[in-house]
């Protein structure tokens, strides 16, 4: 199933997304009119924490009244949420070789153009890639961001007024389910809800120089609005294999960055093992992969500007979209 939250008549609510149409099926509404109101229906970490019983009520309800168009609403009637509004935990990985070599090396470019020493810049632009850092073979590599930052699908992102460089980054990751510690990976699939796609907007130019102190990104990942997942969350049965993924991301409609989730250096089941380690997984959680190879404007030295649209699009799980503004534009 796509799950999504949306918010209609000053209400937020949990759907069902409709295969064909892409109208979105009121959950608790349907159980209403069976008189059959449960709290798991309230939002969706209503929903996961209820546990598996009340996902297969959830389907019940849409097989029998999904085809009742007085209790499914058009998209653009609503206003599409993030799947989950607020996370319990907001974790985000660095997973993709390519992105790790590349990223570092954005960073000095954009540094040197900074200074408009266009000598370095040279010199950096030619440098070979080197080898990855034995660290990221090691261990999932992974920070924790702001978890009440998060927006959805349609929302326009306001750019930080400390920032100049504005820039998108091509993510995918997961909800978890079921509370545990110390999770075995031949058992983390257990504790996986469903997959979204992520959006970790990234204000450069301050992440660069707060990187400089060697603790991770701060004011450079969080800030209101800056952390944006959905347009739905998408079970594992209907995604199948979720390595072998086509990524897309367009601005304004133009096809940026393409790229295949295979090639994580460690798969979402292996990065739960290592956060669980003497560590208390909760259900509700978000955990994303870091971005793809070529995922992004730091990357391919192409950043956003005011009134960009940026398009994320990912196979079996849909398209997240935003407008990016300056607040000073």
């Amino acid at each position: 199933m796509k799950l999504a939250t949306f918010r209609s008549a000053g209400q937020d609510k949990i759907g069902i997304v409709h295969s064909k149409d892409g109208r979105i099926f009121d959950i608790a509404a349907s159980a209403a009119r069976d008189g059959q109101d449960h709290p798991a229906f309230a939002s969706m970490l209503a929903l996961i924490d209820a546990g598996p019983g009340a996902l297969e009520q959830a389907a019940a309800l849409f097989e029998k009244h999904g085809a009742d168009p007085a209790l499914s609403s058009a998209t653009s009637a609503v206003d599409i949420l993030a799947p989950v509004p607020e996370p319990r935990q907001m974790r985000d990985g660095m997973s993709f070789p390519l992105h790790i070599l590349q990223a570092p090396r954005g960073q000095r470019k954009l540094a040197a153009r900074a200074k408009g020493d266009m000598e370095e810049l040279a010199r950096v632009d030619a440098e070979p890639l080197g080898e990855l850092p034995e660290v990221y073979r090691k261990q999932p590599i992974f920070y924790i961001t702001n978890r009440f930052s998060v927006r959805g699908t349609n929302t326009t992102v306001k750019w930080p007024r400390y920032s100049k460089v504005m820039d998108y980054e091509l993510e995918f990751g997961i909800i978890t389910k079921n509370r545990g510690a110390n999770i075995p990976a031949a058992k983390a699939r257990d504790h996986i809800f469903g997959y979204t796609i992520f959006n970790d907007f990234s204000a450069r130019d301050a992440q660069r120089i707060e990187m400089e102190g060697r603790l991770g990104p701060a004011k450079g990942k969080s800030f209101d609005g800056g952390n944006v997942m959905g347009p739905w969350v998408v079970t594992p049965d209907e995604i199948g294999d979720p390595y072998k993924l086509k990524m897309e991301a367009r601005v304004n409609g133009e096809t940026r960055s393409t790229g295949v989730s295979d090639g994580m250096l460690f798969s979402f089941e292996e990065i739960i093992a290592h956060v669980t380690q003497d560590e208390t997984l909760m259900p509700g959680e978000f955990i994303g992969s870091g971005t793809v190879g070529n995922g992004c404007g730091l990357e391919l030295g192409w950043y956003l500007e005011h009134g960009d649209t940026v398009e994320l699009e990912v196979e079996k799980i849909g398209v997240l979209r935003n407008r990016v503004e300056r607040q000073d534009a």
